[in-house]
């Protein structure tokens, strides 16, 4: 939980930044769903290996291309 106020901050400054295009939660999930701008899969990978969860490696993550 330590880590929780440092994601916050990263994932709302790649949201200002506009590599995050937004966000979705459901509390019951304990899951979030970002659309994040970047031109391929590998590109959107590492930009959420920059958040704080997955440093710590506290977070799965999976990509998925959508149709423009």
């Amino acid at each position: 939980m330590a880590v929780i106020p440092a994601e916050i901050r990263a994932t709302v400054n790649l949201y200002l930044d506009g590599k995050i295009r937004e966000w979705y939660s459901r509390g019951e999930w304990q899951r979030v769903i970002f659309l994040v701008d970047a031109k391929t899969e590998d590109e959107a990978r590492a930009l959420m290996e920059t958040l704080p969860l997955a440093k710590e490696q506290l977070m799965d993550h999976s990509t998925f291309p959508s149709d423009p």
